[in-house]
């Protein structure tokens, strides 16, 4: 059914998560931004779309890049009960699943909870799967991270809330729905992503998310080692340096959107300055 079946004149939705539903990959023109990164993202693509279909939709996005569930559940889930909005998105779990240790099924425990308490209060849920990436550093960890995106998907038949299965979109797995950090979403990728989430939604869409990508010649084999070797020394040293020392890339930053703002059809999800 879709979201909109029942000719609602106002929609609350707040989306929850770290930089995967912040947006990161996805800049704002910097010329709109005074140079500084702020990000877009499926989220304000997908609330832009809704505010075209429903004139009284009113987004919040309180997802910060870098936090773990336990972060989300504590600081970003009592913010949203209070809110008591229509719709929530939530991703969660990658980031403690990226570090050793990360148990799925505990992590799928805490997920579970937090939806339990967002339907109490009415709200629609979409969940989401991961991307299935098995190459690179990620090789080691595939097994772990199928096992919490199959919890994912029990939660969502249980609570009877909205799915997005990244898992099965070949689409994502192309290096081009990708960021030069290879962490996070492209653009396009964000795009193509927010497209999927708007027709699980029941939104009508023009285009289709898991269209194939126009082909490309293959990179030779040097080109490929030069460009590993860049994005080790760019992106993974320090991802690394971030995880010996306990730091985060979401210190020190805030929620982009913490309030529910009106939004209009011609309007960016842009928050303002």
């Amino acid at each position: 059914m879709s979201l909109l079946d029942t000719g609602r004149p106002a929609l609350d939705f707040v989306a929850l998560g770290d930089s995967f539903t912040e947006g990161v990959g996805d800049p704002y023109p910097t010329e709109r931004t005074g140079g500084a990164p702020r990000y877009r993202g499926w989220a304000d693509r997908v609330a832009e779309r809704l505010a075209g279909r429903v004139p009284g939709l009113r987004y919040a996005n309180l997802a910060v890049r870098g936090k773990l569930m336990n972060q989300i559940v504590g600081d970003q889930l009592p913010r949203a009960v209070e809110m008591a909005p229509d719709l929530v998105t939530l991703s969660a779990g990658g980031n403690d699943l990226l570090r050793p240790g990360g148990d799925p099924d505990r992590l799928a425990r805490v997920l579970e909870q937090a939806v339990r308490r967002l339907r109490d209060t009415g709200s629609d849920v979409v969940l989401f799967t991961g991307v299935n990436v098995s190459g690179g550093f990620m090789r080691l960890r595939i097994g772990t991270f199928a096992r919490y995106y199959l919890n994912v998907r029990a939660i969502a038949d249980h609570y009877g809330c909205y799915l997005v299965d990244q898992w099965s979109m070949d689409t994502l797995t192309d290096t081009r729905a990708w960021d030069a950090d290879r962490l996070h979403m492209s653009p396009e990728g964000h795009r193509r992503l927010a497209l999927k989430v708007c027709a699980i939604l029941g939104l009508p869409v023009e285009d289709d998310g898991d269209a194939p990508w126009p082909p490309v010649p293959p990179a030779d084999r040097r080109t490929a080692r030069r460009a590993d070797a860049q994005w080790a020394r760019e992106h993974l040293v320090p991802w690394i340096g971030r995880r010996l020392t306990g730091r985060s890339s979401g210190d020190h930053v805030s929620a982009k959107r913490p309030d529910l703002q009106y939004l209009t059809p011609h309007r960016s999800a842009e928050p303002p300055r």
